[in-house]
């Protein structure tokens, strides 16, 4: 069969919330005759990065989903290589400012295809905390040890630097971008809380997170909002705040591993891609982690597919998305210019 040939054979290494499971993989290999492994890079930049550089992802895997920002450091160190747009025909239909971002091309080719978007805050148990609008709640000495962030630093600094430029008065130019002064700051008033117990943990992948919801442990958290969607079928009440001091926006992007051209999978790796983009795939992923794809094509397939998608919910998610956007957002950044530094303070935080 097509799907069984070696050179139709992918292996998708990436988030593990952009699985769809073997039902959805299967629809993508009978639509784009592309069959894909998928297996979960663990989403921290860090160690995704260090298992392509020095470790044997390189040789294992084909085509990577990773959070943006690293696309021109694996780019520069001939990691990955770059998209022949020409060959993904839906790559048009992609919102033209997801296009834009920044970290996505280099020397003027396209690294990496923003495949997932979505624009990040806090998850509250209603009630418990009531109206949560302000990351001030995530430091109120009120719910000492019933909040919780991230153990990663990529979402938990930038979560603080926005609420310390917007709510503090914080000298702070780009939250997703620290200079040395900056993120100084920003450690050193995150060491003080967690010091002071103000945070119940710092989760660890969100099947932790889900946890933390569930028992009731943590009230409010920043965090994925796939822990929301799954905290909601455990029965617990809770929702995705509206910060006014602006959500972390991240995308989730495709790049073609290097040793996936050395092994003839070009072709299949532009395939598996473009299916990712014709709609099926957006529909089942906003139906099983309310994530979002940069097309209007989910919203075409649902309607032409309304036995398998709710048409008026896959419009209703893509519109809260695109809302989202429209106001005000702060990027994600993975390798932001002192990532090393990051490292450093993030390890002193954890022996604080």
């Amino acid at each position: 069969m097509r799907a069984a040939r070696a050179l139709d054979d992918i292996n998708f290494w990436a988030t593990g919330t952009l699985d769809i499971g073997d039902d959805g993989w299967r629809t993508i290999a009978n639509d784009s005759g592309v069959k894909v492994d998928f297996t979960d890079n663990g989403n921290d930049p860090g160690p995704v990065v260090a298992k392509l550089v020095a470790g044997n992802a390189i040789d294992i895997y084909d085509v990577g989903g990773l959070q943006g920002g690293s696309e021109k450091e694996l780019a520069r160190r001939g990691l990955i290589a770059p998209w022949d747009i020409s060959q993904i025909p839906h790559y048009a239909s992609v919102w033209q400012w997801a296009k834009d971002i920044p970290y996505l091309t280099h020397d003027g080719k396209v690294y990496g295809i923003p495949t997932v978007i979505n624009a990040d805050s806090m998850i509250a148990v209603r009630d418990k905390v009531g109206s949560v609008d302000s990351y001030g709640v995530i430091f109120d000495p009120k719910l000492k040890g019933k909040t919780a962030m991230e153990d990663a630093w990529i979402n938990s600094v930038t979560f603080t630097a926005i609420y310390l430029k917007n709510s503090e008065n914080a000298k702070i130019a780009e939250p997703g971008n620290l200079t040395a002064d900056e993120l100084g700051l920003v450690m050193e008033f995150l060491i003080k809380h967690k010091r002071d117990r103000q945070f119940r943990t710092f989760w660890n992948g969100w099947e932790q997170g889900l946890q933390l919801l569930a028992s009731q442990e943590v009230w409010v958290m920043t965090g994925w909002e796939p822990i929301l969607y799954a905290a909601r079928k455990r029965g617990i009440d809770c929702y995705y705040a509206v910060p006014r001091e602006g959500y972390e926006g991240w995308a989730n992007n495709t790049v073609l591993l290097k040793s996936a051209v050395v092994r003839g999978r070009t072709k299949a790796a532009h395939q598996m891609v473009n299916a990712l983009l014709a709609g099926f795939y957006g529909c089942k992923l906003g139906q099983l982690r309310g994530y979002v794809i940069p097309t209007d094509n989910s919203v075409a397939y649902a309607t032409a597919h309304p036995n398998a998608f709710d048409p008026a919910a896959v419009r209703e998610l893509t519109e809260r998305v695109k809302q989202k956007f429209a106001g005000k957002v702060y990027w994600q950044n993975t390798r932001p210019d002192n990532f090393q530094l990051y490292e450093t303070w993030w390890q002193k935080l954890r022996n604080a």
